[in-house]
């Protein structure tokens, strides 16, 4: 089996570090990460400029671009092969609710579902990031499910590991995502050159953390499970807004 990591916190992080460590145990992996941090970069992907592929001491290949790009450019030219599986982690915090939306983790993740290839984003949810080997021990344990066959033909899940031992870890809940409050104001502050700079106020806490959410289950110390996926379209909208149109 051959697997594609990434991640978003840069191929110097100790969670991909890890999650190497864990996964090469059981697989064959190639690791193509971001140069650098690029936590929150989202979906993008670098059309402005070329980017380079360098090769870390320790094998790792890193990217000038963001965690899209180093999927994308691994799967679409890097490679002579199609990874049998794509995993984007350990990302140092968690992944929940709204989150989805901004990750890099996820995006990198995502940008294997787009090119046709299961796909895993895990995370440690905590803030000392102080057991990756819990959350590379969950890692491991999916990609030994899906060397038996993938849940569906394409499928991207959004993994969340609380920052507890493996042995305090509870079980594994298919879970959806939740909602976060709307996010903190911005802080502001001066630059040594008195310019007014503003930082991005951190994430606001869960709004709808219910049963069956992620927010849920990690609270709980469960692993929490969740498919995504890419269509955007508000079906149940489809009607409203014809009707609206309509009207005129």
């Amino acid at each position: 089996m051959r697997i594609l990591l990434s991640n978003d916190d840069g191929y110097f992080a100790p969670g991909l570090a890890t999650l190497a460590a864990a996964l090469s145990e059981i697989a064959e992996i190639t690791v193509v990460a971001p140069e650098r941090d690029r936590s929150g970069a989202s979906n993008s992907l670098t059309l402005d400029r070329p980017l380079t592929i360098r090769t870390a001491p320790n094998g790792f290949r890193f990217v000038n671009g963001t965690p899209t790009d180093c999927v994308h450019l691994a799967v679409t030219g890097l490679l002579d092969f199609v990874p049998d599986v794509i995993v984007s982690g350990i990302n140092n915090g968690a992944n929940m609710g709204d989150d989805t939306i901004y990750s890099g983790t996820v995006a990198a993740a995502t940008e294997g579902l787009l090119l046709g290839i299961p796909s895993i984003a895990i995370s440690l949810a905590g803030v000392r990031g102080g057991n990756f080997d819990s959350a590379a021990r969950v890692a491991c344990r999916l990609v030994e499910r899906f060397r038996d066959g993938a849940p569906a033909a394409n499928v991207l899940l959004n993994v969340n590991v609380p920052d507890v031992p493996a042995e305090r870890l509870g079980d594994i809940e298919i879970t959806r995502l939740g909602k976060r409050h709307k996010a903190e104001p911005v802080v502001k502050g001066t630059s040594p050159r008195g310019e007014t700079v503003y930082w991005v106020g951190a994430a606001g806490a869960a709004q709808d953390a219910g049963e069956g959410t992620d927010f849920n289950a990690v609270a709980s110390g469960r692993v929490s499970v969740t498919p995504l996926q890419m269509d955007l379209t508000h079906f149940a909208q489809l009607g409203a807004v014809r009707d609206w149109l309509a009207r005129g």
